[in-house]
């Protein structure tokens, strides 16, 4: 196995949930006294007073529950509001079954973290399954017992606005957070009144929509499709996931809600995952709109038969699948299983025995101090030091006396609460966010330093009326923070862009306040990578800050005055321009690569005959991995202990190549370094990556120390669909890289035999 950044803290029984005796003896038994019509019911979700998107809305006292027609509604966010719903269908339904009530729980529910991008940025799975706990704990208390996250789709193209809601574009890492989120959801035991459902999304394919536009088709090999985005999904259900949403895309001409190559063959029969799949907003009914159904009752049989369970407000199945079944359209025993699976499910929550929660007068109470603690050092931890370029008297940051005694905060980020927030804010309150503005007034004034502020422009507007401000500011100061980026509904579903530039007038007004001379420190706030070009060439400390959640100020002066380092390292490669995207670490080589990538010697082509750019380089600007900190770290040559090792043995799990390295701070502070582990095969039966993440480890080392740092590499890292579509190891050229980022390092060469 590959190396974690931390050990799991708790986690599930994958099994333990769908194959209990007692929960089956009780399934079983209230399936035989339900009606066609009643067991279509528990397939059918409608939203309860809010809408996410077109659709029915269910509202208090609904007939539809009381005949046992819904059987989970979708944000009723608080305790008095779920059990008004439940009590109706409980006290009110022929068979009493409860409701299962569903909530976009993204990154926290009253507690907000930051954006999962930024979470992910921390390399810490310990860290995100924190937060999913906490998120789990405040949303069950309100009888909010089942999340519409992990959202796991891996995404290479950051004009897609969904890139915030995942890990970047590296399924190992992906993965690695899948079982993270997974394991805080739904903690040790289902049944216990603080662990919520899980559910993967969007399976599958969903993050390779063509042009970065959200709902677009995804066009992927089958090899593809198995190498890179599977691997999260397969990583959840092994965790113990309860449930999956299918995608809105179409893949290879077949909308990914009514595929049962993915939903049957790989879900149910290579995986044997056991629990149920909810379709994503309307996507049932929307497959009509893709052309493959030319009416709601062949949507429905289409979309039922390839797999999904619940079909989520499209409110087709309730009037089709009963007259589907009779006509012998759709197998009796196949409704049976899928409405099996959702009662399961509610079982095993503990719902038929204590369907309520206690009431409080609002959604949820003030985050308690564990939560804003958590929510601050999550952030701390998501932040990445892009540049800290010396301007004279050393590296720019962190601030502090010795950088003067005038800071001018300028920017329309800089005192935006809301925007902090990001995309999909729970049940939050914009009050309990404290913004940059106001910690860092906290912080001058506790020090005796002067603070000017300005906000120069807005977020995308185009008026430079604030301009002449901001650079009276900039001018009185010794040290300016400009607080740019995109709006919090930036990104997000239905946020796509065609440009990756700073919006609005943003950009003039940096370029301005450069032309002053003083040193600038970049504040970035975004829910995917923007270009930067002209910035990181012209200013000398950039922070990309994602979208850091409630504790966004007090996170960030800390890490600008160095009480806290900054750690976080990319998940999504940086673009120089939106001309190079899609933009990602582990592409294939081509047969006449511009350059050689990875220091394995490759023959280059000819000088002009190879791919790329007339006009701009093949590399980003960032590269996937990197990330700087206030110390320096170095690493010794990489060691492996075998030079040789067979493939059949590793295919067969009785051998294993350990390799290993050691990180020195070469600094003078303490530092954490997130050691990172790459390979590449060559000579393989298809071309495979240049380098492929298979392990990271965090390290917090003082100055001076150094740690070796050991990875595992077997059947699990080795293995690949190979030409013939099989999960292989071959015999092959192996090169194994431990360094800071994809782009650094020596490799050292291991021949995998027969």
């Amino acid at each position: 196995m590959g190396a974690l950044a931390t050990a799991s803290s708790s986690r599930a029984d994958p099994g333990a949930a769908f194959s209990n005796p007692q929960i089956e003896a009780r399934v079983d038994a209230l399936l035989g006294q339900m009606t066609v019509e009643e067991k279509v019911g528990q397939l059918n979700q409608f939203a309860a007073d809010t809408l996410t998107g077109p659709g029915q809305v269910v509202s208090d006292g609904d007939q539809k529950i009381r005949s046992g027609q819904v059987g989970s509604l979708f944000n009723a966010v608080a305790a008095k509001a779920t059990n008004r719903y439940q009590k109706e269908a409980v006290e009110g339904s022929r068979l009493h079954i409860p409701i299962l009530f569903g909530y976009d729980v993204i990154h926290g529910f009253r507690t907000l973290f930051p954006i999962p991008l930024g979470l992910s940025a921390s390399w810490d799975p310990g860290l995100v399954e924190r937060t999913a706990r906490v998120a789990a704990q405040e949303a069950s208390r309100e009888g909010v017992r089942w999340t519409f996250s992990p959202m796991v789709d891996i995404a290479r193209d950051p004009r897609w606005g969904r890139i915030a809601e995942g890990a970047g574009e590296d399924p190992y890492l992906g993965s690695e957070f899948a079982r993270a989120y997974v394991r805080g959801y739904q903690g040790m035991r289902l049944g216990d009144p603080d662990s919520i459902i899980a559910c993967a999304k969007h399976f599958v394919g969903y993050g390779a929509a063509e042009g970065g536009r959200d709902y677009n088709t995804a066009e992927i090999s089958e090899r593809t499709l198995r190498d890179v985005y599977l691997p999260p999904f397969h990583a959840a259900v092994d965790e113990g996931a309860g449930t999956l949403m299918s995608a809105f895309n179409a893949s290879d001409g077949v909308p990914a809600s009514a595929n049962p190559f993915t939903l049957t063959q790989v879900l149910r029969d290579e995986w044997r995952f056991s629990g149920f799949v909810v379709s994503d907003w309307t996507a049932v009914r929307e497959i009509m709109l893709h052309g493959i159904a030319d009416d709601g009752r062949t949507a429905a049989r289409k979309s039922f038969l390839a797999g999904v369970d619940m079909d989520m407000q499209s409110d087709l199945f309730l009037p089709n699948l009963p007259g589907l079944v009779r006509d012998g359209e759709v197998p009796a025993d196949r409704l049976d299983e899928s409405v099996r699976r959702v009662l399961r499910i509610k079982f095993a929550l503990g719902l038929f025995d204590k369907p309520y929660v206690g009431t409080t007068e609002a959604v949820g109470v003030p985050p308690a101090r564990r939560g804003v603690d958590l929510a601050r050092e999550a952030a701390e931890e998501s932040f990445v030091l892009l540049q800290n370029r010396d301007t004279g008297s050393g590296a720019l940051l962190p601030l502090g006396a010795g950088r003067g005694r005038r800071i001018a905060l300028i920017g329309p980020l800089a005192d935006s609460g809301l925007d902090m927030m990001g995309s999909w804010t729970g049940a939050a309150d914009p009050g309990d966010v404290v913004t940059l503005r106001t910690a860092l007034s906290r912080r001058v004034a506790s020090e005796g330093m002067v603070l000017s502020e300005a906000r120069g422009t807005a977020i995308a507007g185009d008026s430079e009326s604030g301009f002449a401000e901001a650079l009276g500011a900039a001018r009185s100061s010794d040290v300016v923070i400009l607080a740019l980026g995109e709006s919090g509904h930036s990104s997000g579903e239905a946020s796509s862009r065609s440009s990756l530039d700073l919006p609005g007038n943003q950009e003039r007004l940096l370029e301005a306040v450069a032309a002053t001379g003083k040193p600038i420190v970049l504040v970035l706030f975004s829910g995917r990578p923007l270009s930067i070009g002209w910035a990181s060439r012209h200013v000398p400390a950039i922070l990309e800050a994602w979208f850091p959640g409630q504790q966004a100020g007090p996170a960030l002066v800390r890490v600008l005055f160095g009480d806290s380092s900054p750690s976080g390292r990319l998940t999504v490669s940086v673009p120089r321009s939106v001309g190079q995207v899609p933009i990602y670490y582990n592409s294939l080589n081509t047969g006449r690569p511009r350059s050689d990538p990875i220091g394995l010697g490759d023959k280059k082509a000819d000088p002009y005959y190879v791919t790329g750019y007339i006009d701009e380089k093949n590399t980003p600007l960032y590269p996937f991995g990197y990330g700087l900190t206030y110390t320096t770290f170095s690493y010794s040559p990489v060691r492996v202990d075998l030079s040789t090792i067979s493939a059949r043995a590793l295919k067969a799990g009785t051998a294993h190549l350990t390799v290993s390295a050691d990180v020195r701070n070469t600094g003078a502070r303490e530092g954490t370094e997130t050691a990172q582990l790459y390979i590449r095969l060559r000579g393989t039966s298809v071309a495979r990556p240049v380098r492929e993440l298979k392990g990271f480890r965090r390290l917090r080392l003082a100055p001076g120390e150094s740690r070796r740092v050991d990875f595992t590499l077997g059947r699990e890292e080795l293995s690949f669909w190979n030409i013939e579509m099989k999960d292989v190891v071959e015999p092959a050229s192996l090169y194994v890289w431990v360094g800071p980022d994809c782009t650094q390092g020596s490799p050292a060469k291991v021949e995998l035999g027969e």
